[in-house]
């Protein structure tokens, strides 16, 4: 058995993470519950080894989450980031015994995606209509699909003039996303009418030139959708919006499967919930929201 501490054996997990190329994103979130776990077993159980730990502790902690008023949704995607975390350190020896390995999932139903209703986003247009830079983000969201982090890292060489280039970053390959009118104008105003003079590469700055980080993105978009009076909605959503309408219009899963950048074409299947009929198909042109 090890007496490796808590702290130590998530380190571990955390290198072996980052080794097999796991987004930033992806790593925090499982430092995050994992964190919280070892907290728990420190204060509450006075567990500092790994080896100490037992499935009994576990479920300690799952029961905890429960009352503290965590949904059955946050308490499964926590055990989830457990039962990786301890099966690592099974696999490397590290421990003998998964202890995450009976303990059961609580039961939820499966959220689908949030879209916007065509009088939400035309509001939100019309919110933010004398903000050319938010405009276009919301335009490239909205029209193109591209996700927050897309939009932060996009750089000047990569707009042309029908398409952008998207690079490719942490676990997601490089793709062309092409550009309707809509998303082509707003970019296109935002570049030549507002963007500030910059030695930045980075199509989206702030007025001091800088960089424009996700972030900052999303609470630029969150004060829109609060001006637009949208309520429950998330930056997201936009590219959710984005994924039903192609769908719904009768663009083929395929082809928005790559649009937008999706692994796997059973992750864009699931937005097929949201649809309930589905309109004659004119063919792969992308419809202008």
């Amino acid at each position: 058995m090890s007496e490796l501490s808590l702290e130590n054996a998530l380190n571990l997990f955390v290198g072996a993470l980052s080794k097999k190329g796991k987004s930033t994103n992806t790593i925090v979130a499982y430092k995050g519950d994992i964190n919280q776990l070892v907290a728990f077993l420190k204060n509450k159980l006075n567990i500092v080894t790994i080896d100490a730990i037992e499935s009994k502790d576990i479920d300690a902690f799952k029961t905890d989450l429960m009352d503290n008023n965590y949904t059955s949704k946050s308490v499964s995607r926590k055990l989830n980031s457990f039962k990786n975390f301890f099966s690592f350190l099974k696999n490397e020896g590290v421990i003998t015994k998964d202890p995450s390995s009976e303990i059961q999932h609580p039961k939820y139903e499966n959220d689908l995606p949030k879209i916007l209703k065509p009088i939400e986003y035309r509001s939100l247009r019309d919110a933010c209509r004398n903000d050319l830079r938010a405009t276009a983000i919301v335009e490239l969201m909205l029209q193109a699909g591209l996700r927050i982090k897309e939009i932060e890292n996009l750089k000047m060489e990569n707009v042309k003039d029908n398409e952008i280039y998207i690079e490719s970053y942490e676990s997601h390959p490089a793709r062309t996303v092409p550009l309707n009118n809509s998303a082509k104008n707003a970019l296109k105003r935002y570049l030549d009418e507002s963007r500030y003079e910059t030695k930045s590469k980075s199509v989206f700055i702030t007025k001091t030139g800088r960089h424009l980080l996700a972030r900052n993105i999303r609470s630029l978009l969150n004060r829109y959708f609060d001006k637009a009076d949208i309520k429950d909605v998330k930056v997201n959503d936009l590219r959710n919006t984005f994924i039903v309408y192609q769908l719904k219009s009768g663009v083929p899963i395929d082809i928005v499967s790559q649009v937008v950048g999706h692994k796997r074409i059973s992750t864009t299947e699931k937005y097929l919930e949201l649809i309930d009929s589905r309109e004659e198909s004119k063919g792969i042109k992308l419809k202008e929201l």
